[in-house]
């Protein structure tokens, strides 16, 4: 689809107008220190929001990353932290995962770019736990690089704007649009825009990804290997080390749902994922 000029100026009006009347306000988008803060330190900022809010919600990453940048403003500071006050700090958010691959990140930009955030998507996607979305949006949001991302408020808006009529739309059909109508002169505000035009969409008129071909329906927390995997690491990280019986007892008692065949089949993955380790029957985080 070829937009005309006319079609991508109103449609970049419309988007950047409703941005300048109730655009969101979020701490990462300015850095810890605020509008004047340094580059590096906004840079940081940016990466540790961007891995708090995968599959998590804005209004709940915010005070968890006020914390964690009041504790480690810097890369540097989290890799000298320990991975179990890593989990605990992030103890809450959910999807463990994410915290030990931020601290792994850490460790990369603090030994192998001295500190500094890399400033492309091709040097960020090596970095752990960054992948294609994540390393676009870090590029632009930290040093207002035109990448080329899409995520869901953004995928909303643009099912909402140009495939009003139709179903199962990929994401191959989107990225020429996208091309298209960037703003390339101010990316990052381009994309504030169109996330935060496309998170009002959805409480207005439902949620326009649901005709995407890559829409797929969260499963249940309540009861899955998600919800034990969460309850160990925290039982791990906040009260410390313990016997396979003891560990298995207190998050019995915490959860609703409980197999015992889940709970070893947890333990055994977060062992060869480096989560924790066992000597003699008795667990640790590593």
């Amino acid at each position: 689809m070829q937009l005309s000029k006319r079609q991508i100026n109103g449609f970049r009006r419309t988007i950047l107008d409703h941005y300048a009347a109730s655009g969101r306000s979020f701490p990462w988008r300015y850095g810890p220190a605020g509008e004047g803060a340094a580059d590096e330190y906004r840079a940081w900022g940016v990466v540790v929001s961007e891995f708090m809010l995968q599959q998590t919600q804005t209004q709940r990453v915010v005070p968890y990353w006020e914390r964690w940048m009041q504790r480690w403003p810097r890369p540097e500071d989290l890799a000298a932290a320990s991975l179990e006050g890593v989990l605990k700090e992030w103890s809450g958010l959910g999807y463990n995962r994410r915290a030990k691959m931020l601290w792994e990140c850490a460790k990369t930009v603090a030994e192998k770019y001295h500190g500094r955030v890399p400033d492309t998507p091709e040097e960020l996607i090596t970095l752990p736990g960054i992948g294609p979305y994540t390393s676009g949006a870090i590029a632009c949001f930290a040093w207002n690089y035109p990448a080329l991302f899409i995520e869901t408020n953004i995928r909303s808006v643009m099912l909402h704007f140009f495939f009003q009529e139709k179903l199962q739309v990929g994401d191959h059909e989107i990225f020429p649009l996208l091309a298209q109508t960037l703003d390339r002169s101010n990316p990052r505000i381009w994309y504030w825009a169109l996330m935060d035009y496309g998170a009002e969409l959805k409480k207005l008129t439902g949620n326009p990804s649901r005709r995407s071909a890559h829409y797929v329906k969260q499963s249940p927390f309540e009861g899955s290997l998600r919800q034990i995997r969460g309850a160990v690491i925290r039982a791990l990280s906040t009260t410390g080390k313990k016997d396979a019986a003891d560990l298995k007892k207190e998050i019995s008692r915490s959860l609703k749902s409980f197999k015992e065949e889940d709970f070893s089949k947890v333990l055994a993955t977060l062992e060869k994922e480096l989560f924790v380790a066992e000597e003699g029957g008795v667990y640790r985080i590593r």
